[in-house]
């Protein structure tokens, strides 16, 4: 990979890397408490003290944004992890095998697909519960039809290349060939689909969060502290400047390195 000519890989690079360090750090270290009410410190405009200000109960607005930035991409990357296997295993089974269970599985997906993730997900939520296993549960059985469309089309695609057939002549076990010989051939599209899927993660827990059926107080969420911050707007701006923006550097940051790993595929294709 030609990372000194990636502009993007770079960029995604060094924003994530930044980030991760204060997500790391922020679940075992803050600035500040971040549950602890303080009286004579609402509402503090950013300065030496607190970079980001204060919010409404007097709690440093940069150490909840830590906490709640590590909330969202511990639970992202949780759901990427189980609809990501998930996807695999079911999209590769279905795209090497076909057949009846291929045409059951993929009507599943169709199925779950034809609901608005999002919306499917509050009404579950909203049943079951908030809580951060139920919003890892739910969206990670909700991101699986993605990953085993993308991995599906990939593996139909390359069950029936030469080279396949010719470890299929060798006696190259069934297993071998679907995770060794095909799989790599997959990773091209589903480190994007990573990418994409971690970010609409990132989106759907700070989206049940501001509804208030995601992260429940005190527990810090960037999707709950936006909406407290709300009401401020005019009055304390940096509440939802600092939270929003720590929600949009995190999802830029790998739209950033799914860009620059496209783009390098592109100049080696």
């Amino acid at each position: 990979m030609k990372i000194r000519k990636n502009g993007f890989f770079i960029a995604g690079g060094i924003l994530s890397g930044v980030l991760t360090v204060l997500i790391v750090t922020g679940m075992f270290w803050t600035p500040y408490s971040t549950t602890a009410m303080n009286a004579q410190e609402k509402m503090k405009a950013p300065s030496l003290r607190h970079i980001l200000g204060t919010d409404n109960f007097g709690r440093d607005v940069f150490s909840r944004v830590m906490e709640g930035a590590g909330t969202s991409f511990l639970i992202a990357l949780l759901v990427v992890l189980i609809g990501g296997t998930a996807g695999i295993l079911i999209g590769s089974l279905c795209g090497y095998y076909g057949g009846i269970a291929d045409a059951v599985l993929m009507r599943v997906c169709d199925t779950i697909t034809a609901f608005p993730a999002i919306l499917l997900a509050l009404v579950v939520i909203s049943i079951a519960g908030g809580g951060s296993f139920n919003i890892v549960a739910v969206l990670g059985i909700l991101f699986i039809p993605s990953f085993a469309r993308v991995v599906r089309t990939e593996f139909a695609r390359c069950r029936d290349t030469n080279y396949i057939r010719a470890a299929r002549l060798m006696g190259v076990s069934t297993l071998r060939i679907l995770y060794v010989h095909i799989f790599q051939n997959t990773l091209t599209v589903l480190i994007p689909s990573f990418a994409i899927g971690f970010n609409n993660a990132v989106l759907a827990e700070a989206g049940m969060s501001f509804l208030g059926i995601g992260i429940q107080p005190p527990s810090a969420s960037l999707g709950s502290m936006l909406k407290d911050s709300q009401t401020y707007l005019q009055s304390a701006p940096w509440y939802a400047l600092g939270t929003g923006s720590a929600m949009v550097l995190l999802i830029l940051a790998f739209s950033l390195l799914s860009e620059g790993f496209q783009q390098d595929n592109e100049r080696e294709g």
